[in-house]
């Protein structure tokens, strides 16, 4: 994972592009993480309330990739909190993009990892294994594809289908 990269750059060098391959996620996004700026091939989840395959996936070698978490937007629980942090750090996940809600925050921030989401509720998920993994997904209504490359830093996050 090379953190050799700004998202505005990015957007300076994609600006005119009209093929819709080059996409920036609105903002709202805020940063919980110990690492700020992230980038990595990307696997997906989509899940609701339920953060079964988040932690499968977290749980599993994170080879520097992003695991972008399509929850819905749903605030009601936390799809990732200090352990699913810790365990993404652990297994060498670059980062974790949820769009939703996490919790244990001042255990995140200690995480060597990015961590994005919508905001903190402190309600944990149900555990039914329901869910889909590397399918595509919408974040904030941004479709993201398994095997696109994120690049998240202060400024922002923006998908592309290859490496910058």
């Amino acid at each position: 994972m090379s953190s050799d990269f700004a998202t505005c750059d990015l957007c300076d060098a994609h600006k005119n592009d009209s093929d819709g391959a080059f996409r920036v996620l609105p903002p709202g996004l805020r940063d919980f993480g110990g690492r700020r700026r992230f980038s990595g091939a990307v696997v997906t989840v989509k899940c609701h309330e339920d953060n079964s395959l988040v932690k499968a996936a977290v749980d599993s070698p994170g080879q520097g990739r992003v695991l972008v978490v399509d929850g819905g937007g749903s605030l009601r629980r936390a799809l990732v909190g200090g352990n699913l942090g810790a365990a993404a750090a652990r297994n060498g996940w670059a980062g974790v993009v949820v769009d939703g809600a996490v919790r244990d925050v001042a255990e995140l921030a200690a995480c060597d990892v990015g961590i994005r989401a919508l905001a903190t509720m402190p309600l944990p998920t149900e555990k039914r294994n329901q869910g889909q993994a590397d399918v595509p997904v919408t974040i904030q209504g941004v479709i993201v594809r398994p095997g696109e490359w994120l690049y998240a830093d202060e400024d922002g996050i923006v998908v592309m289908p290859q490496p910058a």
